[in-house]
């Protein structure tokens, strides 16, 4: 497998990104091949100072960077020769099986449906974020921000992608799926919560377990828990503020500490044909480290061939 890295995308590029690539190859035992895409000039040296296999990576120049503030759509069309252009023209031509970058956002998510596309039937794509339990586990909740409307039939579509994300990366059997709304009751909710229950309710692909409270996200009272990308968004922005408090204040809390972005590295986009993963624009070593897994962890698990299946099956 070949799994290509934005080496030039986030706030620390490309110093922590050389850092999550010897972390990767130093802990992993794998046959991936890391294809790093960045500019050489600024790669050899951090490079030959991480004393690295060189066998377990190649380097693909790049000689633009598309900034965090550009407008993403005119970025990519007046820097093609920028590392998440060229990304994304090897995913698109098989010369990478998964891309990762912690760079601009926006250019990652249009790269992601100009270049490969949605999966045939699911109508949009969703990205997620992990919720750490009190007992350890982790639940999953989508969308988080780049749907923030929907009509029922995308909650619907939410709930399968993060079931089956679940089960084959999460390795949850049956993983209980529950829609975010201010009460458990049916019937409860805006417009959109009350149209989306009863087809939750009816889908054989999901087991769905009714409404849930914002009490009940960490408490594993659901694995998946589904909303719409506004929602999402707020809680996940204010779950993260849980770790940067528990810093200012000096807090040791092994369970607040999984709260920090980089313990989880970034969030794929599923729903499209090929894995691509969005990282954090602070991620650091460690969080390039996870990304790299989550994307050996994709491929391996054949994750897509089973999303593939679900909605072919259900079409």
């Amino acid at each position: 497998m070949r799994i290509g890295l934005d080496m030039m995308g986030g706030d620390f590029a490309p110093a922590e990104a050389v850092k999550g690539v010897k972390l990767y190859l130093d802990a992993v035992a794998s046959d991936a091949h890391l294809v790093l895409i960045g500019d050489e000039s600024q790669l050899a040296p951090l490079l030959a100072d991480a004393q690295l296999d060189q066998s377990k990576y190649s380097v693909v120049h790049s000689s633009q960077v598309i900034g965090m503030d550009e407008h993403p759509t005119r970025a990519l069309k007046e820097k093609p020769h920028s590392s998440i252009s060229i990304g994304f023209h090897l995913l698109k031509n098989e010369k990478i099986d998964a891309f990762i970058s912690a760079g601009n956002t926006g250019a990652m998510m249009v790269g992601t449906f100009y270049s490969i596309k949605a999966i045939d039937g699911v109508q949009r794509p969703t990205i997620s974020t992990l919720v750490p339990r009190e007992n350890g586990s982790q639940g999953l909740l989508l969308d988080v921000g780049i749907n923030a409307d929907c009509k029922p039939e995308n909650l619907v579509q939410f709930a399968i992608l993060g079931s089956l994300y679940s089960k084959h990366i999460l390795k949850i059997d049956n993983p209980k799926v529950g829609l975010l709304n201010i009460g458990e009751e049916e019937g409860k909710g805006n417009l959109l919560a009350q149209a989306t229950y009863p087809l939750l309710k009816e889908n054989k692909l999901i087991n769905f377990i009714g409404n849930i409270e914002g009490r009940d996200l960490f408490s594993g009272k659901a694995d998946v828990m589904v909303c719409e990308g506004f929602t999402g968004n707020i809680v996940l922005k204010l779950a993260e503020s849980f770790y940067d408090i528990s810093v200012r204040r000096n807090i040791q809390d092994d369970y607040l500490k999984q709260f920090d972005s980089e313990s989880y590295g970034g969030t794929p986009v599923l729903g499209v044909s090929k894995p691509v993963i969005i990282g954090h624009g602070i991620s650091k070593g460690l969080a390039f480290q996870n990304m790299i897994l989550l994307a050996q962890q994709m491929i391996e698990s054949k994750l897509l061939e089973e999303i593939k299946e679900s909605f072919h099956s259900n079409s």
